[in-house]
């Protein structure tokens, strides 16, 4: 199942990667530093409240359908408790936020912003609820599908807003158009489906009592994430903040592409071998997600970080591009251990329904990256932000790593995988550190052609991911058929 949805859901994350980084390069330049800023927090505002409103029904969908789908009758309870709730926040939801966006005292431009966001939300619950069932079904097409559709409709809509002058709302509006189109099209085999089921109180408490400390989690993570903008909107100003948010999407998106892709096949393949094969099974499933995981991210962080100077010079506006260069090193950093806290460790409490423990995992990184932030930025400015979330997310990762071994499932480590991709790592960046700084696509191409050879020559020497190893069994084998 894990192999089947790497290969599935390549295309879609290939598109996200690819439009993750037009919608920088555009975004950056079309927007001034101010309304990029006023993005940058309306879309914190607008993920806040998806996370604490809607994402533990997204959660319950995710973890509880391989055991419902056993029985049309649980089947009928996920589906109609589920939709039935949902109908229900999303009213509430609504009032509160028409309320909020009255009553608060906002600028023009950043309450549009936020507005566009909030408006989104709704029909973004939608789809998630969608997706997630087909992810934890197997259905990698269609799940895929939705990932590609939104993201490519979503940018094409926001990078027209914006053109025609609607400034920091411009890309949330282009969301919202894009779920808009997406929905007629996905969601009537579940609708269908949850009003033929019913709804069960009983089991609305189990999924709560297992999604809102996910919920929870994620909303103290999203502060990991977030929290630094509006510190330095109150520490030094707007466009500051966009300059930041420029650096930050552009270290974090290029890893957070191959984490989501991993985990996007790798999560429902951990709670199908989990529920089918107990905890051998997980072991086993467990240990090849995590090689696969390091075996690409690790090189991906290491090469960005050598060649963020550059990176930044192609990828984003002049107005933005020297302020982010000083936060982008330390912040791929930080999005390594997050995505291997996110991606992996956290998966030790979602398998064995420890929620809460989650949440405790994460009340440590979100205090500390609270206090370094208010200790850092007053001093560093915004490599201070940077310098506090990086070491956040690394406190982050060793308190679930413990919590989850103690109090959890103990998920394998792979030491040797670990000193393996290390050694790699650093051979490949003595290499890329002795060519010369040319500046420009000719620094980037000459450093990650480099860097890319030299990691696959180390890959085939140590046998990463057993390569070599399986690439000559695959010989022997064609060989021998012959």
């Amino acid at each position: 199942m894990f192999k089947r949805g790497l290969i599935g859901y390549l295309p879609a994350n290939l598109i996200q990667g690819g439009i993750g980084f037009l919608t920088l390069i555009v975004f950056t330049r079309v927007l001034s530093p101010e309304a990029y800023g006023h993005y940058a927090l309306a879309f914190g505002v607008t993920s806040f409240v998806h996370t604490l409103g809607f994402t533990w029904l997204e959660a319950a969908m995710a973890r509880f359908w391989a055991g419902a789908s056993r029985d049309d009758g649980e089947t009928g309870v996920l589906y109609g408790t589920l939709y039935r709730t949902f109908a229900a926040l999303a009213l509430g939801f609504a009032v509160l936020s028409t309320l909020a966006l009255w009553l608060i005292p906002l600028s023009h431009d950043l309450k549009l912003a936020v507005g566009a966001g909030l408006a989104s939300v709704v029909l973004r619950v939608l789809l998630k609820l969608v997706q997630e069932q087909r992810r934890a079904a197997g259905r990698v097409l269609p799940a895929s599908m939705i990932d590609s559709v939104l993201t490519l409709a979503g940018f094409g809509f926001g990078v027209a807003l914006a053109l025609a002058g609607l400034g920091g709302s411009a890309p949330l509006l282009g969301v919202l158009l894009g779920c808009a189109i997406c929905l007629p099209f996905v969601l009537k085999e579940d609708l269908k489906i949850a009003a033929a089921g019913r709804f069960d109180a009983g089991a609305l408490r189990t999924y709560a009592a297992y999604g809102f400390p996910i919920a929870g989690s994620l909303i103290l993570t999203l502060g990991l994430y977030t929290l630094d903008r509006f510190l330095i909107a109150g520490f030094l100003d707007a466009a500051s903040v966009g300059a930041y948010h420029a650096g930050y999407s552009l270290a974090s998106r290029s890893l957070d592409v191959v984490f989501l892709w991993i985990g996007a096949a790798g999560g429902p393949a951990l709670v199908a071998a989990f529920e089918q094969d107990g905890p051998d099974g997980l072991k086993q499933a467990a240990r090849t997600q995590f090689e696969t995981m390091l075996f690409l991210t690790a090189p991906g962080a290491v090469g960005l970080m050598l060649v963020s100077g550059p990176l930044c010079d192609l990828m984003l506006g002049p107005d933005l591009r020297e302020a982010a260069k000083s936060v982008t090193p330390l912040i791929v950093l930080g999005a390594f251990a997050s995505g291997l806290t996110t991606y992996y460790f956290h998966q030790a409490f979602t398998l064995a329904r420890k929620t809460r423990i989650l949440m405790v995992a994460m009340v440590i990184p979100a205090l500390g990256n609270l206090g370094l932030n208010l200790l850092l930025i007053p001093l560093l400015g915004l490599p201070g932000a940077a310098l506090a979330t990086s070491l956040s997310f690394l406190m982050g990762l060793i308190a679930s790593l413990w919590l989850g071994r103690r109090f959890a499932i103990g998920l394998p480590l792979c030491p040797m995988a670990v000193i393996k991709t290390a050694l790699a790592c650093a051979v490949m960046a003595g290499f890329v550190v002795l060519l010369p700084a040319w500046g420009g696509w000719a620094e980037l191409l000459l450093k990650g052609l480099c860097g890319g050879l030299i990691y696959a020559f180390m890959t085939l020497w140590l046998d990463l991911n057993g390569l070599r190893s399986n690439g000559l069994q695959l010989v022997k084998d064609f060989r021998a058929k012959r």
